[in-house]
């Protein structure tokens, strides 16, 4: 992919803001140096505020469109580029953004006819044909990509961007000299950046020129010593003088900064493979199939390593693997017929060795494009060469490549439940917080500092308050207090947050217990008592290493990873019960929705989830945590579309988790 997009920030307003909107400008001013700062979710704040004082101002969406973007949430940035245009159909900046937005996403077409319309508005804004000529280099219309270069470097013949750029179309239309010739002019136009260097590197090593590759990945290295396309470029420079050592240390060193880089993962694998490192080669591909397990190669290979370890019935399986994915994969045919051999199984050797010959006579017959499937029917070609990114080394984002990705586990937000909080609670109504007089109520009639808060333990210190309950409760136990008062119940209940903070589980719900016999009508104690019911399985499950957990791969499906060494299903049946027993006090509370959704996910009842955490947003629709978990279990289910939305909202509601997870799983890069 080329130099990563950069949003500059535009920095002007709408005329007709006036003095009177002395606030209005103050959230715009603030909300615009977010941006400047890299504050995105800050920003985002604050545009939502300037939204809910006046939702027709078309510039708070399209500068929190802005910040959305760059936290990757495409979707949500769209979505606001949208708005923007609605309310002023003639706002430029809107249709060159989100046509920004749309290429980062592969919808090149919608994207190509915004940067039309922008232009059409204003042609004399040249930086719209720079946009358009990444835009046309993204869908491999370089020739057109080219001509929008030409004419951006007619306006500004100063951007070394645009260089390297166009100089990147040329090498997909095989023009190594014009490609040379503009790496040069980035490179004269900015001799600090170590991108000119490295893209000019590439061109001397097509060319055969390795000494002036080498010299020019050392100028690249000696500005941005921790530059790993430069380090990847050496060890395939190195490799081929056959320095191998070098090589490989250059791959630890990409490794050392990158150390889920796949692609990477499989050069080290091939290199340690050669030098009899076969152990630590096995790890490395082991890693590369555990993200892209489709990668016909590295099975291939690994099986290799299988042979010289004469574990030949692993090496089966895996060129079974490699025949799985690729029918016509002869040499796969012939090795595993090797493989099964050396295990006795003769016939279905002899009937691989068949299939293997027959594969040739195919291929020798009708020749494809070594592209084709049928190349892998070619026993002339060598699958133990490292592999470089050919023409894509145009692409300055290395954590693009296709095989890089990387798992990630993605835990539920957790409950919500009632804990000591130094926090104060917060009335102001543009925050949108839930109000609810039942529980103002019930938080008041405890005199301690809590609050309902979706964490697992405290945020106050606690000593001083549990000092406080204990000697309340003393006066009760040495019967000086009526213990049918109220205050009694609400005690052991403040008692039963403290235990539980502490660990103390069983005390927790011996305190629960007692307040629940004391006041059997109150949702609150029903609803703590399940959620440290939960906890105790959450932490009986963590001393086992046995946590089941959403793990999303890396084509943006999902599934469940269960921990060996085994799987136990884990029982929440008791805190269910006590969340639906609060859910009939009080059966518009959404909180409690949120907990039972959380609950029925753990419970792998992903439908009744959903369905919960539904309620939980038709009863209050700014609850982010709902929005966040619902979006994990609907990608989970593989429903992608949904489960982004809701992890945009969650993300414009404050959960900053959302951001790299949308940036993981809900792009196409």
């Amino acid at each position: 992919m080329l130099k990563k997009t950069v949003i500059f920030i535009v920095l002007f307003f709408n005329a007709l803001l006036m003095s009177g909107q002395y606030d209005i400008n103050k959230f715009f001013y603030r909300g615009r140096q977010f941006l400047i700062d890299g504050k995105y979710a800050a920003a985002i704040d604050n545009f939502n505020t300037l939204v809910r004082l006046d939702d027709s101002l078309y510039e708070a969406y399209f500068f929190r469109g802005i910040a959305k973007y760059n936290l990757g949430d495409f979707m949500g940035a769209e979505q606001d580029f949208d708005q923007t245009l609605k309310l002023n159909p003639l706002y430029t900046p809107a249709y060159h953004y989100r046509a920004i937005t749309l290429s980062r996403t592969g919808e090149y077409d919608r994207a190509l006819q915004d940067l039309e319309e922008a232009v059409d508005l204003r042609p004399s804004y040249y930086g719209l044909y720079f946009s358009r000529g990444v835009t046309y280099f993204l869908s491999q219309q370089f020739d057109k990509a080219v001509g929008d270069f030409d004419r951006f470097l007619r306006y500004d013949s100063r951007v070394p961007e645009a260089y390297l750029n166009r100089g990147a179309c040329y090498l997909y239309l095989k023009d190594t000299v014009k490609a040379l010739s503009d790496y040069n002019r980035a490179v004269n136009l900015n001799m600090f950046d170590p991108e000119g260097y490295i893209r000019r590197s590439r061109v001397y090593a097509m060319q055969g020129n390795d000494s002036l590759a080498m010299v020019d990945l050392n100028s690249a290295l000696r500005l941005d010593s921790t530059n790993t396309f430069a380090y990847f470029n050496r060890a395939l420079i190195k490799y081929d003088r056959l320095d191998i050592m070098g090589a490989l240390e250059d791959i630890n060193k990409v490794l050392e900064y990158d150390p889920g880089n796949a692609l990477t993962l499989y050069n080290r694998a091939l290199i340690r493979t050669q030098i009899g490192d076969y152990n630590n080669a096995l790890d490395d591909y082991d890693r590369v199939l555990a993200v892209n397990p489709n990668n016909v190669l590295a099975y291939f290979n690994r099986a290799g390593v299988f042979l010289e370890l004469n574990r030949y019935r692993d090496a089966m399986d895996d060129y079974s693997q490699a025949i799985n994915l690729y029918p016509d994969f002869a040499k796969a045919y012939y090795n595993r017929a090797y493989a099964k051999n050396q295990l006795g199984q003769f016939n279905s050797a002899r009937r691989d060795y068949e299939i293997a010959e027959e594969k040739v006579r195919e291929y020798r017959a009708i020749t494809r494009d070594s592209a084709g499937r049928s190349a892998f029917a070619d026993t002339s070609r060598k699958y133990d060469s490292l592999l470089a990114l050919d023409a894509d080394f145009a692409k300055k984002d290395f954590n693009n490549e296709l095989l890089q990705y990387r798992d990630i586990d993605i835990k539920l937000k957790p409950l919500y439940k009632f804990n000591i909080s130094d926090k104060g609670r917060v009335y102001v109504a543009l925050e949108r917080n839930y109000l609810s007089r039942v529980l103002d109520d019930f938080i008041d009639s405890l005199g301690l500092p809590v609050n309902l808060i979706c964490a697992k333990n405290s945020d106050g210190e606690l000593s001083e308050y549990e000092r406080e309950i204990d000697a309340k409760l003393e006066r009760y136990e040495l019967n000086i207090g009526d213990k049918s008062d109220g205050i009694y119940a609400k005690l052991l209940f403040a008692k039963g947050i403290l235990e539980g903070d502490g660990k103390q589980y069983n005390s927790a719900l011996s305190y629960y217990d007692k307040a629940i016999s004391l006041e059997p009508g109150q949702a609150f104690y029903y609803m703590n008592r399940g959620a440290v019911q939960s906890e105790i399985i959450d932490f009986i499950s963590s001393m086992e290493s046995n946590v089941q957990i959403l793990t999303l791969d890396e084509s943006g499906t999902a599934r469940a990873r269960v921990q060996e060494p085994s799987y136990k299903n884990y029982d929440y049946t008791a805190a269910i019960h006590d969340m639906n027993k609060a859910l009939t006090i009080m059966p518009d509370f959404p909180y409690i929705h949120y907990n039972l959704g959380n609950l029925y996910c753990l419970s792998d009842d992903l439908p009744e989830a959903i369905n919960q955490y539904t309620k939980a947003i038709e009863q209050y629709p700014y609850l982010p945590e709902a929005y966040y978990n619902r979006g994990l279990v609907l990608i989970y289910l593989k429903d992608k579309a949904k489960g982004c939305i809701d992890l945009s909202k969650a993300g414009e509601l404050g959960v900053a988790d959302a951001y790299p997870v949308i940036k993981k799983y809900c792009t196409e890069e």
